[in-house]
């Protein structure tokens, strides 16, 4: 079955088509096209999509969204974003009644979680889930993993972010989610919303989509649970919360398990259940709070989804773990290098002492977008850099000096440097058998490229 007739598409978006097509997949970059793929010719301000619309038949593309006349089968209409807004909205009124559609948003975890739950619902589905990819959170992406849905979706989980105020309130109206789950708030974006009040109210509008009879989770530890739990109830009668001792889900037991992660008992609401989580560290009992109770409320199958949280491995930049040979032995590298904010820089940081190693290593690079609490908040890291008993911290980004000045007088080792390659080099200098080396930081850092460094032999 395609994703798309070409006549579904005229009638979503209202455009003209140069003929008769079928798609199977739908992509705003080149690079992504598959064969049997929609390319989306998106204006930027850097490129047009237009001009790649070449390149992406050249890699398999059927027919192109376009706002302009090409010699290439397509759909022409007067705006390509709002038509691609209009194929999201055609893609989620076309789910049958029975679909679940899970809207998650936060400021730490939302990507971690929104995976989680994918392979949950692949499992409590028989394989009929569907979900954003990568971080395509915002307001091109959510409309562009909407109009990837296919229309035999039993559930859907969108990620929805944001940097600034009313971001969230316009997407969630788009993807109109059954249960509206929001992981955490942190002082990411502080620069652009000036308090942590403002987050949260900025990541609470995403209980303004909520359908109706919808169900809203918060975690029950935050500083603002009642400020979300408040704005939930202008939405919905069902707010449940998750964490700690109070929350409608909780942890009864936890421990850590042979081979890494945890072994928990949880209450959840209605039900008491035992499971493993494969990811480790402390913040994954929360995530996985968060992922049941939704599973729950979406009446699937909660023990099928304990186990794929059982199988679940870290993802690129946001906890995979690798095993790498050097020479002498070997290393263990856990990529954090996607995205960091203090909340989860203290976490990682934490994982990583729990780590059994020679020596451990952090690689931190500067968090982004934290204002004038961008010093205090850097320097703060030295508490949780020392409780994890780092031995070397190589620090990255001009940012990072006030906590290379807090760590100055303790048993740390510290390297401070510009950027991603010089970063690289440092570790490569650095590294010893048996080290267990962590890197993190906010994705605009590259510091991804740190960790093909060292995968790679240092190629």
């Amino acid at each position: 079955m395609s994703l798309w007739t070409a006549q579904e598409i005229i009638a979503a978006t209202g455009g003209t088509a140069s003929g008769d097509f079928d798609v199977n997949g739908v992509a705003f970059d080149s690079r992504e096209i598959e064969p049997g793929h929609l390319f989306v010719a998106m204006p930027g301000t850097a490129h047009d999509g237009h001009d790649f619309i070449e390149k992406a038949f050249a890699n398999g593309a059927v027919a192109a969204l376009v706002s302009r006349d090409v010699d290439v089968p397509h759909i022409k209409v007067e705006d390509v974003p709002a038509a691609l807004e209009a194929l999201a909205k055609a893609a989620r009124a076309r789910l049958s009644e029975e679909a679940v559609v899970v809207g998650v948003t936060g400021s730490v975890g939302k990507t971690s979680t929104k995976e989680a739950l994918r392979a949950a619902f692949e499992r409590t589905t028989g394989g009929k889930a569907h979900a954003s990819v990568k971080s395509y959170n915002n307001h091109t992406g959510v409309p562009l993993s909407l109009a990837r849905m296919p229309r035999e979706t039993k559930a859907a989980v969108l990620e929805m972010g944001m940097n600034h105020a009313g971001e969230i309130a316009a997407l969630t109206r788009l993807v109109r989610p059954h249960i509206a789950l929001v992981t955490a708030i942190a002082p990411a974006h502080i620069e652009n919303l000036g308090s942590i009040e403002a987050i949260a109210d900025a990541k609470a509008e995403i209980f303004e989509g909520l359908e109706p009879g919808g169900v809203a989770i918060v975690p029950e530890e935050s500083e603002q649970r009642d400020r979300l739990v408040a704005a939930a109830k202008q939405k919905t009668d069902r707010v449940l919360t998750f964490g700690g001792k109070e929350g409608d889900a909780s942890i009864l037991y936890a421990a850590a398990a042979p081979q890494g992660g945890s072994q928990v008992t949880a209450r959840l609401p209605g039900r008491t259940i035992t499971f493993t989580i494969a990811m480790p560290g402390d913040h994954w009992l929360s995530n996985a709070l968060a992922v049941l109770t939704t599973v729950g409320e979406a009446r699937g199958d909660v023990a099928r989804a304990g186990l794929a949280l059982a199988e679940m491995a870290g993802l690129k930049g946001r906890g995979q773990r690798l095993d790498v040979d050097i020479e002498g032995g070997q290393v263990l590298i856990i990529d954090e290098s996607y995205n960091a904010n203090p909340a989860s820089m203290a976490a990682t940081l934490k994982m990583l002492g729990d780590v059994e190693a020679k020596r451990h290593v952090a690689v931190l690079g500067a968090m982004k977008e934290l204002g004038e609490e961008g010093p205090k908040l850097h320097a703060g890291l030295a508490g949780p850099v020392a409780d994890a008993k780092i031995a070397l911290a190589i620090l990255v980004g001009e940012e990072m000096a006030p906590l290379a000045d807090a760590l100055s007088l303790t048993p740390t080792e510290v390297i401070h440097v510009n950027d991603a390659d010089a970063a690289g080099y440092a570790l490569l200098t650095a590294i010893r058998p048996g080290d267990a080396i962590l890197v993190k930081a906010s994705n605009s850092l590259r510091l991804g490229k740190v960790v093909d460094q060292v995968a790679g032999g240092g190629a």
